[in-house]
């Protein structure tokens, strides 16, 4: 995709969880299609990182550093896009957290916080998006969810629980706006190469008892998928950015799985 260089920008977007990995790649992205792009994290270094890389290739970006499970933050940062570029056209809810807990030994703090920025902070964001978006008569918005919403993994439940509620609000929010033209879907990748996905790992066969292998614990885990492979970060964006700016007008509370195969509907 060649970059965009002009000043003018074809949408006003919001990505979430934007610091690195599969957000980062996404506003990358989106600024290459043209987008101008706001970039919300908790990492102020990793924001600054990924608005460094938006500009090399011409995009125009926001950076807005804050913990989006404070109440207030979430709208906060949706209020700081329209106040910028007049508006709002696509939020990318991408932001997760997740802990590797045996269910029986799951902490509390581990419960609230995952499902504070998986749930709670999902829908404050898409609420105020979806207001402006209401009065625009258009927008679009992607969550991205799990194939582990629909397993039973008793080592991650707060986390499959958490993105099973992204699942809920998807569908609900997608009737909601339906009457105003805005599409609200959802996104379901499979085992990628980021740094959640590798610490999630990395627990997981410590859990297990597979410390002192963990590259044949992996192999296993990437043998489980249909295709053979992991997906690259790469590819995943470009499906995110099709729901932003190409799927069909006629598409919504739709779930997309991207898992080579994993999760099947």
């Amino acid at each position: 995709m060649a970059a965009n260089t002009n000043e003018a920008f074809l949408k006003r977007a919001l990505v979430t969880g934007a610091a690195g990995g599969l957000g980062r790649e996404v506003a990358i992205q989106l600024a290459m299609r043209g987008c101008a792009v706001g970039i919300a994290d908790i990492n102020a270094a990793g924001t600054a990182e990924t608005a460094r890389q938006v500009e090399a290739v011409g995009g125009q970006v926001l950076e807005i550093v804050g913990d989006f499970t404070l109440e207030g933050a979430p709208e906060a940062a949706v209020d700081k896009v329209v106040a910028r570029w007049g508006g709002i056209d696509i939020l990318v809810n991408n932001a997760g957290y997740g802990v590797i807990e045996p269910f029986l030994e799951s902490s509390y703090r581990s419960w609230t916080r995952t499902l504070a920025l998986n749930v709670t902070a999902l829908a404050m964001a898409s609420k105020a998006a979806g207001r402006v978006m209401r009065e625009q008569r258009a927008g679009r918005i992607v969550n991205i969810t799990s194939p582990g919403s629909r397993m039973a993994l008793p080592d991650y439940t707060a986390y499959t629980a958490s993105k099973a509620g992204v699942d809920s609000i998807t569908r609900a929010l997608a009737v909601a706006l339906a009457p105003y033209g805005v599409l609200v879907n959802s996104l379901a990748p499979g085992m990628m190469d980021t740094e959640m996905q590798r610490s999630t790992e990395v627990e997981l066969a410590r859990v297990n008892g597979r410390s002192n292998d963990l590259q044949a614990f992996l192999d296993e885990r990437t043998r489980r998928v249909p295709l053979g492979r992991r997906a690259e970060i790469a590819e995943v964006a470009e499906s995110v950015v099709w729901l932003c700016l190409d799927s069909p007008p006629y598409m919504t509370a739709e779930r997309l799985n991207m898992s080579g195969g994993l999760d099947k509907d």
